[in-house]
């Protein structure tokens, strides 16, 4: 295949905007998860003619690139317990590939009323906390542990494939909050889960023809290029810098889903 013809249909501000976007998408989800936030937007803007099952194909083959890569760099770092790692991941895997198929079922819009509440505590009580996720607060007995961490990969898993956006965050918050870690250990974590969610939509996606190659090419160089520093910079910085990210990237959340509320009233 001549490698020019996979982007010859579309022009080069098109191609700009999708790379510069990728990357920082890519840095956002390698420290704190949400970069979905940015690419999706992105292709919606940038491809207004293309169906949304493609576009989501497309933003996924883009997302597991970066967020493997982030998860290859957070491991050189962070121990893992790895009977918790496979037990999340597996659950997640399987209730990703479900959400997947579901989506072509029921309209995930009902969701959202929802998911705004969700997000509006949680931004407050991740405000008031001010030590939340600064260092590990609890170790669980393992059964207890692996039970919490099925529940957390059925729940978020379901979500990854589902619907999508702001699943990396989920998992972060998962972590800190039911499992006791500290935020760069919940990073961690999550980004090895994401993959396996991502992995897991991808199935149905690419099964279904719904993805465009070049372009899905072309966003995960550039993802990739951010998660490497995106994570890079997390592990320099720690906690804090992580917390603020977390912070941010909830505020979007709750703004993007408080909108789409309002505007289907």
């Amino acid at each position: 295949m001549y490698i020019p013809s996979l982007f010859s249909e579309y022009n080069l501000l098109t191609l700009l905007i999708l790379s510069v976007l990728a990357y920082i998408a890519g840095f956002i989800d390698a420290v704190v998860g949400g970069g979905g936030l940015i690419q999706i937007p992105a292709l919606l803007v940038t491809l207004p003619n293309t169906s949304l099952p493609t576009l989501f194909g497309t933003n996924k083959i883009a997302a597991l690139s970066g967020t493997s890569m982030a998860a290859f760099q957070y491991a050189r770092r962070i121990r893992f317990n790895l009977k918790l790692l496979i037990t999340v991941s597996v659950s997640s895997f399987v209730a990703s590939y479900f959400g997947a198929k579901i989506v072509s079922i029921i309209n995930p819009a009902t969701l959202k009323p929802i998911i705004l509440v969700i997000l509006i505590a949680i931004a407050i009580y991740t405000f008031i906390k001010k030590d939340l996720g600064k260092v590990a607060t609890r170790q669980l007995p393992e059964s207890l542990q692996m039970a919490l961490g099925v529940v957390i990969g059925l729940i978020i898993g379901f979500y990854d494939g589902f619907f999508g956006p702001g699943t990396g965050s989920f998992f972060v918050l998962a972590f800190v909050l039911i499992l006791g870690f500290e935020f760069v250990q919940a990073s961690a974590y999550a980004k090895i889960v994401n993959c396996m969610t991502n992995i897991s939509a991808l199935i149905v996606f690419i099964r279904q023809g719904n993805y465009i190659l070049g372009l899905a090419v072309l966003m995960a160089i550039f993802n990739i290029a951010g998660s490497i520093t995106g994570s890079r910079m997390a592990l320099r910085r720690g906690n804090g810098f992580i917390r603020i990210f977390f912070l941010i990237i909830v505020s979007i959340l709750i703004l993007r889903y408080g909108y789409d509320v309002v505007r289907s009233q």
